[in-house]
């Protein structure tokens, strides 16, 4: 019997021992994440986020900053699956997002730059999907940090949600985009805060350029980009 009891506790003792491990390994991989392989321009079909992971949210606050000095080391694929999740991602059943939006019409497009090309983010299979390949990093912006960090997101309007009858957007309807831009890029902020990662707003990039090259009309305007990185 006295065996017995003393096998549970090695058992028992074992079974912990090899959790604690596990634990501290996928800490470390949390340190140290795997930069992305960009050579190919295919699809990214990003991961669910960890909900459970990342400082509490006070902490964020304390945390939250900018930065403008950015290394040139690709984001791994948890990082850049759970930013743009925080940015623009769904967390609802019925398919509303981590951020508000009036009338809960969602008139932004989140457009991924990385090294390779730019993507645009497609929030319900959540993923990231090829739309001009090559590396255009020095359209998104006017600083030159921007052409050389891993990630720069670009929030786009798509005023055909509106129903405008005018060609120009009205002020009520940049009023809500601009408020929904910053509802994104204020979530950006926090989850990089949480995650020690660095990250900044801008207001100015190539806009006309940018617009051309996507392929898009009169009816989109560029409104903000954001750099993220570590």
């Amino acid at each position: 019997m006295k065996k017995l009891f003393l096998l549970a506790i090695m058992m028992v003792f074992t079974f912990f021992s090899c959790q604690s491990g596990q634990n501290l390994k996928n800490m470390e991989k949390t340190k140290n994440p795997v930069p992305m392989d960009l050579k190919n321009f295919d699809t990214i079909q990003l991961i669910a986020p960890d909900t459970m992971g990342g400082k509490s949210l006070m902490q964020a606050f304390q945390h939250r900053k900018s930065d403008r000095e950015f290394k040139q080391t690709p984001l791994s694929l948890k990082h850049l699956s759970e930013i743009l999740w925080a940015a623009y991602g769904i967390n609802r059943p019925d398919g509303k997002r981590t951020v508000p939006s009036a009338m809960a019409l969602y008139p932004l497009q989140v457009y991924a730059v990385l090294s390779n090309g730019i993507y645009r983010y497609e929030p319900q299979p959540h993923r990231l999907v090829p739309v001009v390949k090559g590396d255009y990093r020095k359209l998104a912006g006017l600083q030159d940090f921007v052409y050389t960090a891993p990630l720069n997101l670009i929030f786009i309007a798509d005023f055909n949600k509106y129903n405008l009858t005018q060609k120009e957007p009205d002020v009520n309807s940049m009023r809500m985009v601009s408020l929904d831009a910053g509802h994104c890029t204020q979530n950006v902020y926090l989850y990089c805060a949480s995650e020690g990662l660095k990250c900044v707003v801008r207001a100015g990039a190539k806009s006309d350029e940018l617009l051309s090259l996507l392929g898009l009309d009169s009816h989109y305007r560029f409104i903000v980009a954001q750099t993220v990185g570590y």
